[in-house]
């Protein structure tokens, strides 16, 4: 998702995003250690979702 689609959120819309993100990671990373990950780019996508959304929230808590 795009900074300029994340900026539209709401704070609340977006650490519910983040929660739903950093559960799916957690699922990835346990993938990854028993060997059932097919698509080891999704874990890069998924951390830099997580820096996007992180990113939007500071921003919007410092205006």
């Amino acid at each position: 998702m795009k900074a300029k689609d994340l900026k539209l959120k709401t704070p609340d819309e977006l650490k519910a995003q983040l929660v739903d993100l950093k559960k799916e990671q957690f699922n990835l990373r346990f993938q990854a250690a028993s060997g059932q990950l097919e698509n080891t780019a999704r874990v890069r996508t998924v951390r830099r979702e997580m820096a996007r959304i992180r990113t939007v929230l500071d921003q919007k808590a410092q205006a």
